[in-house]
């Protein structure tokens, strides 16, 4: 079982860069990955995955497949081969493309979205003395719809204690949400933000806080906050309580 803190933050769009440590030049491959973000569709078993060579040298990649889940609100990754990438490991010449075919193998999902991620890692080149490669992780999200289409349904309340308050999504629907750049106001015109780097993805049964940026001279009060967001459903705009005391 792995988490995605230590392995990749649940966001498709961030890329991770691993420096393996040495005295001298850096010497960076660049990789393109389209889509960043996969849906499937009810029935569809199957789709791919198009990555890009666009440096000057060949590079190898090695792509793993793992079950998405978020207890606690934490993402966490679970080695799994209810997905199939092929091939699992590619060299790409400069300029070339790779297509990688991604495969449902288990029964297709039933009531609820399955979701999982495919980690896409650059395989580091033999380094020349003196020189540091730089290679890329890529986290990549797969939402697999069941067979009859589902909704998410997520309901806001802001916590709070002595240290820290968070914006808290609770998603009893059946199907991933995502919440992006959301902006709480308080009655007495401040604007709080949430935490911008934080994945924006809910999934289905999950429970997600995102800490709110910190008001230690005018706290926030057991008061009703105004909500604006982004989410893949539309814009989210509505009044959220406050609950929990310091």
């Amino acid at each position: 079982m792995l988490s995605c803190r230590s392995v990749a933050r649940a966001n498709a769009l961030v890329a991770i860069l691993l420096v393996f440590l040495a005295a001298g030049a850096a010497n960076a491959q660049s990789l393109r990955v389209l889509p960043v973000n996969i849906q499937m569709l009810p029935g569809q078993r199957a789709t791919t995955l198009t990555v890009i060579n666009e440096g000057s040298a060949a590079t190898a990649i090695q792509i793993r497949a793992y079950a998405w889940s978020q207890p606690d609100g934490t993402d966490q990754l679970t080695a799994s081969d209810e997905l199939l990438a092929s091939p699992p490991l590619a060299s790409i010449a400069p300029g070339a493309t790779q297509v990688v075919r991604l495969m449902l193998r288990r029964t297709l999902p039933q009531g609820r979205e399955a979701t999982y991620r495919i980690l896409l890692d650059q395989i580091p080149a033999v380094a020349m003395p003196g020189v540091v490669q730089i290679v890329l992780r890529l986290s990549i999200p797969i939402f697999a719809e069941p067979a009859a289409r589902v909704a998410p349904h997520v309901q806001f309340h802001i916590e709070r204690d002595a240290e820290q308050a968070y914006l808290v999504g609770i998603n009893d629907g059946l199907r991933h949400e995502a919440i992006r750049d959301a902006v709480l106001s308080t009655g007495d015109g401040r604007t709080l933000m949430t935490g911008s780097n934080a994945s924006p993805y809910i999934l289905a049964g999950a429970t997600r806080r995102w800490p709110i940026a910190a008001q230690e001279s005018q706290p926030i009060t057991n008061e009703t906050l105004r909500m604006n967001a982004h989410a893949d459903a539309g814009a989210i705009e509505q009044q959220v309580r406050v609950v929990g005391n310091p």
